[in-house]
């Protein structure tokens, strides 16, 4: 799987400025509600046609783009002057509303969330992107945990990327439906990802073939009466353990029901030594031992440094 490693380079946002004498009065059924005050001086216009009136003073302040731009000359004192834009009305609507001090508008689903996003890091808007970010954890804004990998990786939150890697373990990421957003990450960023899925696998399985548990390589004896036993059932169980953990790399349907529910896991407890009729394994101990060990295992993905920073491998939208 070909990806691209360079970093993301944000297109320059090119608005269309009004003619000065044809903005100093611009109609005002355009105007939003919230953003229609006639003291202010500049007017955004969104793409599907609708105005924003805003201070000039509130756009130099919170937007890096904006304080360059407006520091050109302007027009004459008194006139609006009216800046297109390439956001519709309901982006430009809850960006504004940050930098306003305004209530914001609900950001619980990633089709409201990633518009914004764009838009902030397009104008260099750190109020905003903090905004969001604020959100992420305490109440998830994307069901998907690759795409929240992949957003929090393009901004390079630290904490909420560990928290997205750990939600992937939900989610067997070899599944070809999933290839479509691993591709927009960085190599640097898929390989972490690979990394803590495999590992989790690979560690699950080596410990598995250590004490306490039994060596299953061949027969063995009764710890009862010393007679020859195979512990063949114990291998078909770890077989089906470690295809259950390229599923879903967290473990969790293994210890909630697995153990208990898989007819691999009822025969393993169920069998007996031929001569003394004694339970080869002790189900609950054993239980508890594969629980520990999946425990044990890593939960997420390591930071990178600030030189080998994560991010998204191309500013498409996911």
């Amino acid at each position: 799987m070909m990806s691209n490693t360079s970093s993301p380079e944000v297109t320059p946002p090119s608005p269309m400025r009004t003619d000065p004498e044809a903005s100093n009065d611009p109609i005002g059924d355009n105007y939003h509600p919230l953003f229609s005050s006639p003291d202010a001086d500049i007017a955004l216009g969104s793409k599907d046609g609708i105005l924003f009136r805003v201070h000039s003073y509130t756009l130099r302040t919170t937007s890096g783009w904006f304080h360059d731009m407006l520091t050109l000359p302007q027009k004459e004192p008194g006139s609006t002057e009216i800046i297109y834009v390439d956001e519709d009305a309901s982006t430009l609507e809850a960006l504004l509303r940050m930098i306003c001090g305004l209530p914001i508008p609900s950001l619980d689903s990633e089709e409201a969330v990633e518009p914004v996003l764009y838009a902030a890091e397009k104008y260099d808007m750190p109020g905003p992107l903090s905004v969001i970010r604020a959100c992420l954890l305490p109440r998830p804004l994307l069901t998907d945990p690759l795409k929240l990998y992949g957003l929090t990786c393009r901004y390079g939150w630290d904490v909420e990327m560990q928290a997205a890697a750990t939600q992937t373990l939900t989610l067997n990421i070899h599944s070809p439906e999933h290839r479509p957003k691993l591709r927009k990450l960085t190599t640097d960023a898929l390989l972490s990802l690979i990394e803590l899925h495999h590992d989790r696998r690979h560690l699950l399985r080596k410990r598995l073939n250590e004490p306490p548990f039994v060596r299953d390589n061949g027969t063995g004896t009764c710890s009862n009466c010393h007679s020859l036993v195979n512990y063949n059932t114990w291998r078909e169980l770890k077989f089906v353990i470690d295809q259950e953990m390229e599923i879903r790399p967290l473990g969790d349907t293994i210890i909630n029901s697995g153990l208990n529910e898989w007819p691999a896991a009822r025969v393993c407890w169920e069998a007996k030594c031929p001569d003394c009729h004694r339970e080869l394994y002790d189900q609950k101990e054993t239980i508890r031992a594969i629980t520990q060990c999946i425990e044990q295992l890593p939960k997420t993905i390591s930071v990178p440094n600030s030189d080998t920073r994560l991010s998204i491998a191309t500013s498409d939208s996911f």
